[in-house]
């Protein structure tokens, strides 16, 4: 009875594998061929109409390339290429086993074909969504195209590093010859790069390049590609390569990427009709300050460390993207770190923090204790620590508080505001991620997206009006025909515009050294890379995390660096990157402006001459004073007393009131 019961079962289960199967081929041969001719393809321009990208392709037949070149690339990426149907059952079970192991997607099994329909319709992000998609491509590719077009593209577009797609441009690159000119020895060695133009480029690592040469020479001769004169010859040959050319360009790959996802997933265009159409996607995309920051980027501490990098700004009126890097290599890893990764923002989460605190009464002249606190919540006890142990052991403003990044002022703010009520303010400022309803969400224990902190600090930057990022201008065809254009948008006030200037001013503060207090503030190592304009910012730091976000009234930029498996900044070079960065970012950007770029204030915003000190009206006997901008009508009355007798008359008729939230933090012992 049983042994029945198992053979239906099985009976059952085949049957429904051949028919799902059967649906699955039906599908794909509905679909038809996807576009593989040489005449089609996208061009990608910047907002200048500058190319940052264009797949048009110059096809060197097969008939054009030496045998030993086709035959040492088949050998190395695809040894089955004409016996399989575009996938290596083995090889992806063998892939499937340790990917369960690992719990992600961290290893494929692609065969030429497979690695074809990555290069050309797909993204290289590792996800189970776009390993389906290959699939789906693969098995087209194979139905309808025969085996020598599938390898003629492919050795046409695969990537060589140093901006090279193709065995043409490789071959020029590196030899400087065509490609019917090639060595043995030559083509062997070209052919050991596209596993990993990082690692086996002979520009980048001449020794890893060679080995890899020597066993695709061994692999040629025991397969009797060539003869043992061929070979001895080829692996006693010097070769002799080209003169390194500059790389430009390699970072904008991420770029690239992301325009795809925001043309699939927020346009709901289709990437396979576009290449049919032959279309140029304009985009926001600055070539010029891109190409800025990769220079910017071009440091020792960064080529001799694995720590990563992020980078993203962002036209604050628009939410147009200037510049995007997700990460220092992208053939090495197509990862986007400014897009796709979530990391513990730290104290850049206080301006969010403060806007909450401006609309529920405080003022930039908000005084509070900066001193060792413990907090006790539902009978935990929490004891946040400023940076190094620095305390001021006496009440400080909300202005110095947020220039040293003052951790204590901001656990008691937020405290007293609930984390109900700042949540609520991230929400508005369009932050998606999850956001702990904790103490400790006060000094940036969520976890989020650089591109979506950067878009909330444009927002504020935006005078408080909606500020939504994107990258795709408009898409035309080549006979001029406009299938998408963005339209301007009238960007809705979601916060109060006096509120948001005073939090920009705030925020001025870091770069102030008159509000350095019982340490400097926060970005005095970049004060004098900022010259002339206006700029607004607030670093961050984790133990894992390195963060700098700030503005000008022109441009929104944010950096942040970490390792990515969450392993601890312990080198001050490593963390004294992202303001440094940050600051040649902004420097440049600014370059061409040559009168000031001020945050203006609105109407209803009055300004006060204030000492730092003591944040009241400052007297002709104050020591360090600075104009400050306050709501009209919540601006200080009382003058400074601290620093000697001043005119009576100007003393304000009120008795001063004690403030309403420091009786709140009486509750709490210090």
């Amino acid at each position: 009875m049983f042994g029945r019961r198992m053979f239906f079962t099985f009976t059952y289960a085949t049957l429904f594998f051949f028919v799902c199967a059967a649906l699955f081929f039906m599908y794909v041969y509905w679909l038809g061929p996807p576009p593989l001719e040489e005449n089609i393809g996208a061009t990608i321009v910047d907002r200048n109409g500058e190319i940052i990208y264009d797949d048009d392709l110059d096809i060197i037949p097969l008939e054009e390339m030496p045998d030993y070149l086709i035959d040492a690339f088949i050998l190395t990426e695809d040894k089955h290429f004409y016996h399989h149907f575009g996938f290596d059952l083995r090889g992806i079970a063998r892939a499937l086993i340790r990917n369960i192991e690992a719990k992600q997607l961290k290893e494929g099994a692609s065969t030429i074909t497979q690695q074809l329909a990555r290069n050309l319709y797909l993204t290289h992000e590792k996800t189970w969504m776009r390993k389906l998609k290959e699939s789906f491509y693969t098995v087209r590719l194979e139905m309808f195209y025969p085996k020598d077009t599938i390898l003629t593209m492919y050795l046409n577009t695969i990537y060589f590093g140093h901006g090279a797609y193709g065995i043409g441009e490789a071959s020029e690159l590196f030899f400087g010859k065509d490609v019917d000119e090639l060595s043995v020895a030559e083509a062997t060695m070209l052919a050991g790069i596209p596993k990993g133009p990082t690692y086996y480029s002979p520009f980048n690592d001449l020794e890893n390049a060679t080995e890899r040469q020597q066993i695709i020479l061994d692999r040629l001769l025991v397969y009797s590609k060539i003869t043992e004169a061929e070979y001895y010859a080829a692996k006693s040959e010097q070769l002799q390569f080209s003169e390194k050319k500059e790389e430009q360009g390699e970072s904008v790959g991420y770029f690239i990427d992301f325009v795809w996802k925001e043309i699939e997933e927020t346009l709901n265009m289709n990437k396979e009709k576009l290449l049919n159409d032959n279309v140029t996607i304009h985009t926001t995309l600055d070539k010029n300050l891109q190409q800025q920051l990769e220079k910017a980027l071009d440091r020792e501490t960064l080529k001799n460390s694995d720590i990563e990098i992020g980078v993203v700004s962002i036209e604050p009126k628009t939410g147009a993207i200037r510049q995007m890097v997700g990460g220092k290599n992208y053939e090495k890893s197509p990862f986007n770190r400014a897009v796709q990764a979530k990391r513990m923002v730290g104290s850049t989460f206080k301006p969010i923090l403060y806007y909450a605190a401006l609309e529920n009464g405080f003022t930039a002249t908000t005084m509070l204790e900066s001193e060792p606190t413990s907090f006790i919540i539902e009978d935990d006890v929490y004891e946040p620590q400023n940076y190094n142990g620095y305390y001021a052991y006496e009440p400080i403003t909300l202005a110095q508080a947020m220039a040293l990044s003052d951790n204590i002022y901001a656990v008691k703010t937020h405290l007293f505001l609930s984390p109900e009520v700042v949540i609520k303010t991230a929400r508005k400022f369009n932050i998606t991620a999850d956001l702990p309803n904790v103490a400790s969400l006060a000094l940036g224990s969520a976890s989020i997206p650089l591109i979506e902190m950067v878009q909330a600090y444009a927002i504020i930057a935006n005078g408080g009006k909606d500020v939504h990022y994107y990258a795709v201008e408009k898409i035309e065809t080549e006979d001029g025909k406009i299938l998408y254009e963005k339209k301007p948008e009238k960007n809705k006030q979601i916060f109060d515009e006096k509120k948001s200037f005073l939090l920009a001013h705030l925020m001025t503060g870091m770069f102030d050294r008159r509000l350095n207090g019982y340490m400097e503030v926060t970005g005095s190592s970049i004060i004098d890379r900022l010259p002339l304009h206006d700029y607004a910012g607030k670093s961050g730091t984790t133990s894992a995390d390195s963060w700098m976000i700030g503005f000008s009234p022109k441009l929104v930029a944010g950096v942040w660096l970490g390792y990515d498996d969450n392993r601890a900044i312990k080198k001050y070079e490593e963390k004294a990157l992202a303001k440094q960065i940050w600051a040649d970012l902004m420097y440049e950007a600014h370059q061409d402006e040559t009168e000031k770029l001020a945050f203006i204030p609105p109407k209803g915003v009055v300004s006060k001459v204030i000492d730092v000190k003591t944040g009241l009206l400052a007297t002709e006997n104050c020591e360090t004073t600075r104009t400050t901008y306050f709501e009209k009508g919540t601006e200080p009355t009382t003058f400074c007393t601290l620093h000697g007798p001043h005119d009576e008359e100007h003393q304000g008729d009120e008795e001063e009131k004690e403030p309403f939230y420091k009786t709140f933090f009486d509750l709490f012992p210090s």
